[in-house]
């Protein structure tokens, strides 16, 4: 298993290590990037005054909203140096327009890379991808290029498809896969109506992506329990996104997300911008290094994680990223008690009866949160809604409206048009 040496330094080191990075992008982003330039002479910073981690904070964060007004102020290369365009999936606003050149493709490809190898990947491993390679997705393209800067197998089947995706693991013997992980009881479900040995099969493990399988303690959320409960796989969570260009992936001890210091300084803020202690949620802002095409400097996420600090018993020390909490600008105030949308999923996890759903938030007549939650099911009746909406109280101390609908319909919902992966939120405040 490949281990960066830098992963396994002390804190300081990392720091130092980061320090002088960080020095080479100021002056990159000053002399590259329209947006970043006016940027730095409108907040008045001096790039000479930034000289470590912690002096960061005299640099003004930036958000998607910069991305969105701003999207082509922050490329930093002629039109001629890039190869590759694509965008971001929209889930909270516009999508956005993401530009890379050779290095950059190259750089994405050493990330997935060591992200595979922190997952225990191996040159003799078979990867089935369950992913789009299309539809302007970055993801889809790094995994495979990942895999194979690692030297192992891939076989490009795509999402949805189970009679496929057996007949692949059949044919080719896979030993790994990379899916949402909500997919996975999708394929149990096909393979138990039909017949199919899948508990025997090749697979041994499954990158899983989109979706969360792990509480803050790191143990097994309702997802991830329910998949483990029938398919005894190694399980593996991995958290990314376009704008980063990088993934934090569990190793075999599933105790977080490893950071990779070569590629991204992050910091973990509360609501005044201000770091949060290990241990405590904040929201995840990112500085990307080694980026050629649109770098970016303290960007924030909008996602909220909790994160540690420990040493890994797999002899890493960098930090370790705790599940999503929640999107800042999903958060819901619902009759008094505040919810982030993955409360609400963990517990639509666990009933039977519930195939597929998604939920959706609208301002009401008075100005507070209404949250009317669509699900999908083929027993939809009153004793199934009381069940739904007891369990909510139990868990969450209040209970949202439910609405039944077929799960072909709701999964029309989850995959509109253009959409490469499958929305569950929809936000109409």
């Amino acid at each position: 298993m490949y281990i960066p040496e830098i992963e396994t330094q002390p804190q300081e080191q990392i720091k130092l290590f980061q320090e002088s990075k960080l020095k080479n992008l100021l002056n990159y982003l000053n002399d590259k990037s329209a947006f970043y330039s006016a940027f730095f002479k409108k907040h008045k910073v001096d790039i000479n005054s930034i000289a470590t981690l912690e002096d960061l904070s005299k640099i003004p964060t930036t958000t998607k909203d910069d991305l969105q007004k701003h999207n082509y102020d922050f490329l930093c290369v002629p039109q001629s140096e890039i190869i590759d365009y694509l965008t971001t999936s929209g889930t909270s606003g516009e999508p956005v327009v993401f530009a890379e050149t050779e290095n950059d493709l190259q750089r994405l490809a050493y990330n997935e890379y060591i992200s595979f190898a922190c997952a225990t990947a191996k040159a003799d491993d078979i990867f089935q991808l369950m992913v789009t390679l299309d539809r302007r997705f970055m993801a889809g393209m790094a995994y495979y290029e990942g895999i194979r800067k690692l030297g192992a197998a891939i076989v490009r089947v795509g999402p949805g498809n189970p009679g496929l995706q057996f007949d692949t693991i059949e044919r080719i013997k896979p030993t790994a896969l990379v899916t949402v992980p909500s997919f996975l009881l999708k394929l149990v479900e096909y393979a138990e109506k039909n017949n199919i040995d899948y508990k025997n099969c090749s697979i041994k493990k499954a990158v899983c992506i989109g979706e969360s399988i792990r509480n803050e303690d790191f143990s097994l959320n309702k997802l991830g329990q329910r998949i483990k409960d029938k398919w005894d796989i190694e399980l593996y969570s991995t958290y990314a996104s376009t704008e980063m260009g990088t993934a934090f992936t569990d190793c075999q001890y599933g105790m977080g997300g490893h950071h990779h210091p070569e590629m991204i300084i992050v910091e973990f803020l509360d609501e005044d911008e201000n770091p949060v202690e290990p241990g405590t949620p904040g929201e995840v802002t990112i500085t990307t290094l080694g980026v050629e095409g649109m770098p970016l400097l303290r960007f924030k996420t909008g996602d909220i994680c909790n994160h540690h600090v420990e040493k890994c018993r797999c002899g890493r020390t960098t930090t370790r990223l705790g599940p999503v909490i929640g999107r800042k600008n999903q958060m819901i105030k619902y009759k008094g008690t505040t919810l982030y949308p993955p409360a609400l999923y963990d517990v639509l996890n666990d009933i039977k009866g519930v195939e597929n759903y998604v939920v959706h938030v609208d301002k009401n007549t008075i100005g507070t949160d209404d949250i009317e939650i669509r699900i999908g099911t083929c027993c939809g009746n009153e004793l199934l809604e009381k069940k739904i909406k007891d369990r909510f109280r139990t868990k969450l101390r209040v209970a949202p409206s439910v609405v039944f609908y077929s799960p072909r319909e709701i999964a029309k919902m989850q995959f509109p048009e253009l959409s490469r992966k499958p929305i569950t939120f929809v936000d109409n405040r």
